[in-house]
C-alpha cells in the first residue's frame, strides 16, 4: 500500500498534501519553501519517504486556452528534478480562488500565512486526481 502526494509548486512556497493509503481522502500536509531548491527537492523526497508515496501529482498552471505559460514550464522544470516517482501532471487552472474560497467558508484566516492557500491548493489537485481513479 502506498499514498500519493500533490504539489501546488508556487514560485515563492510549494503546498503539499497527502492522500491515505486507500486513495480516497486527501489531507493538508504542509509547505515548504521553494528556494533554495535543492533544500526544497530533499524536504519532499523525506516526505514521500516517511509516507511511502510512490506518486507525485504535481499541479500544472494551464492558461485558459490550454496552452502552457512560464508557470507551466517552470513547474515541469521543477518536476523533472524529482527522480524516483511517478510524476503526473494535474490542471489546476483557478485552484487558488477556490483554496481561498474554501478557507473562507471554513472560516480560516489566510491573509497573514499564505502557505495555507498552497496546502489547500495541493489538496484540490489531489482530490481532482482522486476522483479520476
Amino acid at each position: 500500500m502506498y499514498k500519493v502526494m500533490a504539489l501546488d509548486i508556487g514560485t515563492k512556497r510549494i503546498g503539499i498534501a497527502l492522500s491515505d493509503y486507500l486513495l480516497m481522502l486527501s489531507n493538508g500536509h504542509s509547505y515548504i519553501n521553494r528556494e533554495p531548491e535543492n533544500e526544497a527537492i530533499q524536504k519532499i523526497y523525506a516526505i514521500a519517504k516517511e509516507n511511502n508515496v510512490q506518486k507525485i501529482v504535481i499541479g500544472l498552471p494551464l492558461n485558459m486556452d490550454n496552452s502552457e505559460g512560464f508557470q507551466a514550464k517552470n513547474c515541469k522544470d521543477f518536476a523533472s528534478k524529482l527522480n524516483g516517482y511517478e510524476i503526473i501532471f494535474e490542471d489546476e487552472r483557478l485552484t487558488s480562488d477556490t483554496a481561498e474560497e474554501n478557507l473562507r467558508n471554513k472560516k480560516i484566516d489566510f491573509r497573514k500565512d499564505k502557505g495555507l492557500i498552497d496546502i489547500e491548493s495541493a489538496c484540490i489537485i489531489l482530490e481532482q486526481y482522486l476522483s479520476r481513479k
